[in-house]
């Protein structure tokens, strides 16, 4: 069984900056795409950032040039690079990946507090 394992929240300062870390463990030949989504308290999950391979990514506008989606070279980790926090940015962020079988796959998710 595939599990993903998210680290790298925390409280930072407006500003300030983040990486969080995304592990998948278990038994898999290769997971097609990975992503980062986010959730605020009362508001629904939303998509941060996707990468599909190793190098095609796609950003919500809202982080466009401040985060950086990246895979790790053995493909089963994913990070995520987050400079210029700002209060809004302050969330749960999910890991998510999809396997060529075409199950979706979460992690437990990491709190990011952004203060300002």
């Amino acid at each position: 069984q595939v599990q993903l394992v998210e680290s790298g929240g925390g409280l930072v300062q407006a500003g300030g900056s983040l990486r969080l870390s995304c592990a998948a463990s278990g038994t898999f030949f290769s997971i097609n795409n990975m992503g980062w989504y986010r959730q605020a308290p009362g508001k629904q999950r939303e998509l941060v950032a996707l990468i599909v391979g190793s190098e095609r990514t796609n950003y919500a506008d809202f982080v466009k040039d401040r985060f950086t989606i990246s895979r790790g070279n053995a493909k089963n980790t994913a990070y995520l690079q987050m400079n210029s926090l700002k209060p809004e940015d302050t969330a749960v962020y999910y890991c998510r990946a999809v396997m060529p079988t075409g199950a979706i796959l979460w992690g437990q998710g990491t709190q990011v507090t952004v203060s300002s």
